[in-house]
Parts: C-alpha cells; structure tokens; sequence
C-alpha cells in the first residue's frame, strides 16, 4: 500500500460523536466553581436522570 494515498480523516462517527461529547463535559468542569452533579452532568450530555429527580449528588470519580 502506497503512504501517499492513506485517508488519515477520522471515519468512524461514533467516535466522533464521543469525542465531542468529551470536549463539550471537558468545557462544563473548566467552568464549573464546584464539583458537577449528576444533574448538571445529564444536562451537559443531553440526558435526563432515570429517577427524574434534581436534587444535588455529586460524582465520586473512584466509584465509592
């Protein structure tokens, strides 16, 4: 296969997708004064919580 003719551009959209989704919760925790909640979080992704509810729970990056 001859280097001059690869396509180097990103094909997969899915991926895309994610990493614009990552940038954009990237933007919301620069910005952020305090730690997001899951609220805040869901909002930035698009999502609305399964519980429906709104009150404040924050997220334990280690899971705990």
């Amino acid at each position: 296969m001859r280097r001059q003719n690869l396509d180097l551009r990103v094909q997969d959209l899915v991926a895309l997708d994610e990493i614009e989704l990552y940038a954009e919760m990237l933007g919301a925790v620069a910005t952020a004064e305090e730690p997001l909640t899951t609220a805040e979080i869901d909002s930035v992704l698009g999502v609305r919580s399964a519980t429906g509810a709104e009150g404040r729970r924050d997220i334990d990056p280690h899971g705990s």
